[in-house]
């Protein structure tokens, strides 16, 4: 919810977050006004809507945002990014980083490796990754398959199916599963 509220820079209603989230309403609603009460985020009502966002003026706001950019950022920024790319049938993040997401232990991920299946223009998904890399501080590398090439059952493929994920877009459990 946070990485959502303070990586995107957007102002959400609970709604809103809620819906981005997955989180049930009155989750969003509890865990919202524990943070408003404690400064790092602020609230504004619209009529019967309340609207949040980062609070410029809380001191734990940058450094919050700092750690949200190095764990959970790459997710939410590549959601952001890949969400207007045309042709991207199922995006997921695969690898070392998905790994420890998961909770498989091992060395810290030195890069972020994300799978693309479908047709997109390969400039835009290379743009959109290269625009993440320069936000969190970490090379995020795509690989672009066709769904013709994933279905292709290849050792790699192999390995990505049988290893951790972090869904981005997309349905993944279409792709996931055994052909």
């Amino acid at each position: 919810m946070l990485a959502e509220l303070l990586l995107a820079g957007e102002e959400l209603n609970f709604a809103e977050l809620s819906e981005r989230t997955g989180l049930a309403y009155p989750t969003v609603h509890r865990e919202v006004s524990r943070l408003v009460e404690s400064g790092l985020l602020r609230e504004r009502r619209v009529g019967n809507a309340r609207y949040v966002s980062g609070n410029p003026e809380s001191p734990l706001l940058r450094p919050v945002r700092d750690i949200l950019l190095v764990a959970a950022g790459p997710v939410v920024l590549l959601q952001e990014k890949l969400r207007p790319i045309t042709g991207i049938e199922c995006a997921f993040i695969f690898g070392s980083f998905a790994a420890r997401a998961r909770g498989v232990s091992g060395p810290p991920p030195n890069d972020i490796d994300v799978m693309v299946i479908g047709e997109p223009e390969p400039r835009a998904v290379y743009d959109a990754c290269r625009e993440t890399s320069d936000q969190v501080g970490r090379i995020v590398n795509p690989t672009i398959m066709t769904p013709e090439e994933w279905s292709a059952q290849t050792g790699f493929v192999a390995d990505v199916r049988a290893n951790p994920i972090v869904e981005i877009q997309g349905d993944t459990s279409k792709w996931l599963s055994s052909h």
